[in-house]
């Protein structure tokens, strides 16, 4: 847009407007820039379409206004408050209606956070592509392990959370303290090197413990020599490093992660409280299984025992049956029987007469009956 001047007694004359138009026109033609400075005036409303706040230079107080839409302010997730000091991307521009210079943000990183960012997810994606980070590498923790090794820092309240919470879920556990740097520039080999010596030293599970801090105080807990140590640890390993919001990379390459240093406590200890009444219930079912496998067992030797006692009169029974059946079976087959039904054995000597051609007039015969012999002769 062509910002028009008006002749006025010789003079070039522009009004407000117009010299505010240009002003902004030439603005546009700026590039895109990094401006750093502490945030000030931080001004964030619900019903406002932006975001606005001050940029202050830390040295000699030099200001500048800053405005971003809202949408892009709330996805950067920053919860920003007065005094952080920051990185902001954008282009200055004029807002025309008061004259007003400010400048445009696109986007916001805190000071110093962007390269240790991009640095970090670089890192996080070789880690992972060689495989650092598998579930499959996940190791369960031991039930009831016989020494447990504790990495944290020297008079560091996460010592503390951690082998308070043991003692008190299981006071006979034995712990092994590995005291070392936690932050700074030695931090990262002292954790590799505290880890190697508690394998050694034949621990069964490794907890990693440090409280809550800023985000460069963990970086040594995402350094790749941890990370390798974490992951090439003899024994299951225990990460609880920050508080629950922060993943240093060590978390990822652990067996299990704690959101907090007690919580690891937790997870490496049994409760001896549960353990007592697990044990009560199992004592009782026990003695339930016991009890009525007792009883039906009772029961079995006292049927076998009745069983025992009356078989001898039942196969005295049966047998006095069976021969009462062949009594029967015998008696109906005996000639005694067949005589007393009215029948006779005639005999000539000693032959029995089966036949009237057997015999002749004069023949001496016996007649047996039923009940005696007698003798007749043949006429």
């Amino acid at each position: 847009m062509k910002v028009e001047a008006t002749e006025v007694d010789g003079r070039k004359v522009y009004s407000v407007r117009a010299f505010n138009q240009g002003i902004a026109t030439w603005l546009a033609r700026l590039p895109t820039l990094w401006v750093e400075g502490e945030v000030t005036e931080l001004r964030r409303q619900q019903r406002w379409q932006s975001v606005f706040f001050t940029l202050k230079d830390p040295d000699d107080g030099s200001c500048v206004s800053v405005q971003m839409p809202r949408g892009q302010f709330d996805a950067l997730r920053l919860d920003l408050v007065d005094g952080e000091r920051v990185h902001v991307f954008g282009r200055p521009e004029l807002y025309e209606q008061r004259g007003e210079l400010r400048l445009k943000a696109l986007t916001i990183e805190r000071y110093g956070l962007g390269a240790h960012l991009a640095a970090l997810e670089r890192l996080k994606q070789k880690l992972a592509a060689e495989g650092l980070f598998d579930q499959a590498r996940k190791r369960p923790l031991p039930r009831f392990p016989q020494l447990i090794g504790l990495v944290t820092g020297n008079d560091a309240a996460a010592k503390g959370d951690v082998l308070t919470g043991i003692v008190q879920r299981f006071p006979a556990a034995n712990v092994l303290v590995a005291e070392t740097y936690v932050q700074g520039p030695r931090a990262p080999a002292a954790i590799s090197t505290a880890i190697g010596d508690l394998c050694r030293r034949g621990v069964d599970v490794v907890v990693l413990a440090r409280g809550g801090g800023s985000f460069e105080d963990l970086l040594p807990f995402s350094d790749e020599r941890v990370v390798r140590a974490v992951s090439s640890c003899a024994v299951p390993i225990v990460s609880a490093v920050g508080h629950e919001q922060d993943t240093p990379l060590c978390d990822l390459a652990a067996d299990v992660r704690a959101s907090t240093p007690t919580a690891a406590a937790r997870l490496v200890v049994p409760d001896r409280a549960e353990l007592r009444a697990r044990l009560t219930q199992l004592r009782e079912r026990l003695h339930r299984g016991a009890r009525t496998t007792t009883e039906r067992h009772t029961r079995r030797v006292e049927a076998a025992h009745e069983r025992l006692r009356r078989a001898p009169q039942l196969a005295l029974e049966r047998r006095r049956g069976r021969l009462d059946t062949l009594q029967a079976r015998l008696g109906a087959l005996s000639p005694v029987a067949t005589l007393e039904r009215g029948y006779a054995i005639v005999r000539r000597g000693d032959d029995v007469v089966r036949s009237a051609a057997q015999v002749t007039g004069g023949d001496e015969l016996s007649v047996h009956v039923a009940d005696g012999t007698f003798g007749a002769r043949v006429e």
